[in-house]
């Protein structure tokens, strides 16, 4: 191989698809978990019905807050590196809400949730090339 030549390495197809879906589903699980379980946080919190929507509206706003800046974030950082970020920090929330003592602390973790998931992109069309 001659010096200066670079050469591109191989995309694995499978493997990109793969990571996408399984962020796909673990989004969609989320948000399944949140619909079901929202009586139930609603009896620890001691909240209202008005109250505990703000657990699924936060997420939805935050959500279309970070949808249009998500497409810089790609540009500038790397599609891989956003979703990397993206699922690690949409994890890391996830986390944060299961350990959440109190209405306000799940809404803001549920707020995180959204501005991470609408940042990976994985709701929208990933080209890897």
């Amino acid at each position: 191989m001659a010096d200066g030549v670079v050469v591109p390495q191989a995309i694995n197809r499978p493997a990109i698809t793969a990571c996408v879906i399984l962020a796909v589903v673990m989004q969609a699980l989320d948000t399944t978990i949140a619909n079901v379980a929202l009586p139930y946080m609603q009896g620890s919190v001691s909240a209202s019905a008005d109250q505990i929507n703000w657990v699924l509206t936060s997420y939805i706003v935050a959500a279309a807050i970070m949808t249009p800046p998500s497409g810089f974030l790609a540009n500038r950082f790397g599609r891989k590196r956003v979703l990397m970020v993206a699922v690690a920090g949409f994890v890391a929330a996830s986390v944060l809400c299961g350990i959440a003592q109190s209405l306000l602390e799940i809404v803001a973790f549920r707020l995180l949730q959204g501005l991470f998931w609408s940042s990976s992109g994985s709701d929208r069309a990933i080209d890897p090339a």
